[in-house]
């Protein structure tokens, strides 16, 4: 049994109205996501609105609740200030939440996605380049959630790939050889710079993403390939894919 007062380390992926003055946040923390109820943080004097504001990581009290348990405390660690000013970089920090919620179960205890989430964010917050920020966390969830697209053997036969392979098959899980390119009519075409770009950022942390220089064709190849990808396993694409698209197509 928990504790009735314990401290939970979490980000702040949705916020919504509940009863009179309170908030049901949904949190993302090292033992799983969980729903929980910020008391009174809708009145004027509230001292915790501040440090639960969305995409916040925080570090929380909570006391058990009968059904939902309830936010007594929040210390900011990260408001990730940057991110909530800037709308791209606030449209890729909901895409970001969504995928994490869809690819998770309440409560069902996961640190290394926390902790992947938790450098997203940060990256989202400070990077150059969000979109690639996005491609990086993609591959990593992917990967701990055991959906690890196939980028250095065939998803058929397992051969070792080369630069002659040009086609990404969604439903196969991966890239295809040149001897089985044909075996998925719906593979997608899958060009050298955009095969090189996905392989590397599969291996590397955020921080290698900076130096790299592409142009706006391979970014959006890599993006396509990997919504792709995302709607096979999710039968359909994430509500938060329009508003990403909305905010590139005002830039």
């Amino acid at each position: 049994m928990r504790d009735r007062i314990y401290r939970a380390e979490a980000l702040i992926l949705r916020r919504s109205d509940f009863g009179e003055a309170d908030r049901l946040l949904l949190l993302a923390t090292p033992g799983g996501k969980r729903r929980v109820v910020a008391k009174g943080v809708r009145k004027t004097m509230s001292k915790l609105a501040g440090h639960i504001e969305l995409f916040t990581h925080a570090s929380l009290l909570l006391a058990v609740g009968r059904n939902l348990d309830l936010l007594t405390q929040s210390q900011t660690i990260n408001g990730h200030s940057t991110l909530r000013a800037d709308l791209r970089r606030l449209s890729c920090a909901y895409y970001a939440a969504e995928l994490y919620d869809r690819f998770t179960r309440e409560e069902d205890e996961s640190r290394p996605l926390f902790a992947v989430l938790v450098e997203t964010f940060g990256a989202l917050n400070h990077s150059a380049n969000p979109d690639l920020v996005l491609r990086t966390y993609e591959l990593r969830l992917l990967h701990l959630s055991g959906y690890r697209p196939h980028l250095y053997h065939c998803a058929i036969c397992g051969a070792l790939l080369d630069e002659e392979a040009d086609r990404f098959s969604p439903a196969l899980g991966g890239v295809l050889c040149p001897r089985d390119r044909g075996a998925d009519r719906g593979a997608l075409a899958l060009g050298g710079p955009v095969f090189r770009l996905l392989r590397y950022l599969q291996g590397q942390p955020f921080a290698a993403i900076e130096p790299l220089r592409l142009s706006p064709l391979v970014r959006g190849e890599a993006e396509r390939l990997l919504r792709a990808y995302l709607r096979q396993l999710l039968e359909r694409d994430l509500k938060s894919v329009a508003f990403l698209d909305d905010v590139k197509g005002v830039d």
